[in-house]
C-alpha cells in the first residue's frame, strides 16, 4: 500500500518494531501503538488491567514514556443489559494508566457479540534515544525479564483446569508493567536492541530482532524462566503455537538435547510477556540485578549474540 513520505518517520510500518516513532522536534519523538483483545482471565478488573499493561508495554519497548490513551471496548450490552463488567474492566485499565503516569482522554466503544478491550497509546522519547528491535551486536548477553507460558495458562483456565496458584502467577505477571525493564535497561546503558514478548512468542520476537540485526541469537532453552506450574498444561496450545512453530522453523536450529515440553514454551503466544534485551556483556550482571530490584524477580541471562551464521536462532539443550 503506498504511504506518504516523511523523513520525520523514525520508525514506521517497513520495520517490525513495536511501536512507531515520528519526530516532531529536534527534543522529542512521538511514540504510538493500538491494541486490544478479548478476555484472558474471569476477573474483568484483571482483564483490564492486563489488556493495558500489554498496550503500554510497546511504547516501553521503544524506550518512551506513555503520556496519553485512549481506551477501545467492543460490548455486547444488548445482550448482557448491565455495564458492571465494563466499568470493572475500565477502572482495571485506568489503575495501570495511572501506575504508568498515562492520562485517558476519552476512547471509542462499539457494540459486538465478543468483549474486546485495549488501549491506543501516544508516548514520547528523544528522537536520539529511540530503542529498536534490531540494533543487536555480536558479543551482546540476551535478558529476558518475565516468565514464558501465559499462553498455556490462560488457555488451560477458560477449560477450568488451571491450579490457582498457576493462574495468579501469570496474572501477577501479565499486570506488571515493562517499564520496570525500560527503567533498569536505562539505568545501566549499553543496551542495543530491545523487545517486547506478545502474540508471537519468544521464538517469533527473537527471530524478528536476530533477522533485523542480521545477527544469529543462541539461546540456552534451560535458561528460559517459565511461569510455575505451566509445564504440567502445554497440552493447552492457543492456534498461535502452531502457526508461530511454522514461521521460525526454517531459520532455527537445534544444539544438544531439548525437553521437548520445553520447547512448547518457545511457540506460545505471551500476553503482556516481557522485554528481550540485547546488552554489553559486562552490563547482563548488572542489567539482571536492576531489573530485580525493581521488582522483575526472574530476570536472566538466556543467551548471547554472535556474527550471522546459517540460522537465526540457535537454541542449546543439554549436551
Amino acid at each position: 500500500m503506498p504511504q506518504l513520505k516523511d523523513a520525520n518517520v523514525l520508525v514506521g510500518t517497513e520495520t517490525h518494531d513495536d511501536a512507531g516513532v515520528y519526530q516532531l522536534t529536534d527534543e522529542i519523538a512521538i511514540v504510538q501503538t493500538i491494541d486490544f483483545f478479548p478476555p484472558v482471565v474471569d476477573d474483568p478488573y484483571v482483564y483490564g488491567q492486563i489488556a493495558a499493561a500489554n498496550a503500554l508495554s510497546d511504547v516501553y519497548a521503544m524506550g518512551g514514556d506513555p503520556k496519553t490513551v485512549m481506551n477501545l471496548v467492543a460490548y455486547p450490552d444488548d445482550e448482557l443489559g448491565n455495564f458492571d463488567w465494563l466499568a470493572r474492566i475500565l477502572q482495571g485499565g485506568a489503575e495501570r494508566c495511572q501506575k504508568a503516569g498515562a492520562v485517558i482522554l476519552g476512547g471509542h466503544s462499539v457494540r459486538d457479540k465478543e468483549i474486546k478491550f485495549g488501549l491506543s497509546v501516544t508516548g514520547v522519547v528523544h528522537p536520539k534515544k529511540v530503542l529498536k528491535n534490531s540494533g543487536a551486536k555480536p558479543g551482546d548477553k540476551l535478558v529476558l525479564t518475565k516468565a514464558l507460558g501465559t499462553g498455556f495458562v490462560t488457555t488451560a483456565n477458560k477449560r477450568g483446569t488451571c491450579p490457582a496458584e498457576t493462574l495468579k502467577a501469570a496474572c501477577d505477571s501479565m499486570v506488571q508493567l515493562n517499564s520496570i525493564g525500560r527503567d533498569a535497561a536505562l539505568a545501566v546503558g549499553g543496551v542495543h536492541a530491545i523487545t517486547d514478548i506478545t502474540g508471537f512468542g519468544f521464538c517469533g520476537h527473537a527471530f524478528e530482532m536476530a533477522d533485523g540485526s542480521n545477527v544469529t541469537l543462541v539461546i540456552d532453552a534451560n535458561a528460559l524462566p517459565l511461569l510455575p506450574g505451566a509445564e504440567k498444561l502445554t497440552q493447552f496450545r492457543t492456534r498461535a503455537s502452531k502457526t508461530n512453530r511454522e514461521y521460525v522453523e526454517p531459520s532455527m536450529r537445534l544444539e544438544g538435547t531439548i525437553d521437548p515440553v520445553r520447547m512448547e514454551f518457545l511457540w506460545d503466544a505471551q500476553t503482556s510477556g516481557g522485554l528481550l534485551i540485547s546488552v554489553d556483556a559486562d552490563k547482563a550482571d548488572a542489567l539482571v540485578a536492576e531489573a530485580r530490584k525493581r521488582g522483575a524477580n526472574v530476570t536472566c541471562v538466556v543467551g548471547e549474540v554472535r556474527a550471522e551464521s546459517d540460522v537465526s536462532l540457535l537454541f542449546r539443550g543439554s549436551r
